[in-house]
């Protein structure tokens, strides 16, 4: 494994697990959300969600600002904002 798969992987089990101090935003949360996709996932699929589905289309939006963004890129960004909250 990589050295920056791992430091990515402690940065996303820190904040799943994250009690008491850290208290990140429903804005943070999401560009996390993003950045963990695009690193795990790549770019975003699918069809994007009906208007109804406020949290789904907020996700999927938040995600897709992030195509072309290399998983590498995702995940040492993702290490970075981390760091910068801590």
């Amino acid at each position: 494994m990589s050295d920056l798969k791992a430091k990515f992987d402690e940065a996303v089990n820190y904040i799943q697990s994250a009690e008491g101090d850290f208290k990140p935003s429903n804005e943070m949360k999401l560009e996390f959300y993003a950045l963990y996709k695009q690193a795990t996932a790549g770019d975003v699929s699918g069809k994007r969600p009906g208007m109804m589905d406020f949290v789904g289309r907020a996700k999927y939006d938040a995600w897709e600002k992030l195509k072309g963004t290399s998983s590498d890129d995702a995940m040492q960004t993702y290490i970075d904002k981390l760091e910068s909250l801590k």
